[in-house]
């Protein structure tokens, strides 16, 4: 029964680990990749569509992710393009490619 309840116990952990502190959301590069030809990733002040949009991102912009976090249904990342790193915001990580 020890067993059992130490495997249980390992699984559960190791599960958490992974949530909590995903690779792909820690201080790597993606690239916008999925927009419609004729639109823009937006980049917010903050991590919902409610904030203001600083700027349209068109696919293939590189962008380095901070962190990112679940609001409703969609999950943001703070980000900072590559080429102006002082441009700060939050995108949708739907639109986000590894490079």
């Amino acid at each position: 029964m020890r067993r059992a309840f130490m495997a249980a116990r390992t699984t559960t952990v190791a599960g958490l680990l992974a949530f909590a502190a995903p690779a792909h959301a820690l201080d790597r590069y993606y690239e916008v990749g999925g927009v419609e030809a004729d639109d823009m990733l937006k980049l917010r002040a903050g991590p919902g569509v409610g904030f203001k949009v600083i700027v349209g991102l068109p696919n293939g912009t590189v962008l380095r992710v901070y962190s990112c976090e679940q609001t409703g249904g969609t999950r943001w990342c703070k980000v900072a393009l590559k080429q102006a790193p002082g441009l700060k915001g939050y995108v949708s990580w739907a639109y986000l490619r590894e490079m």
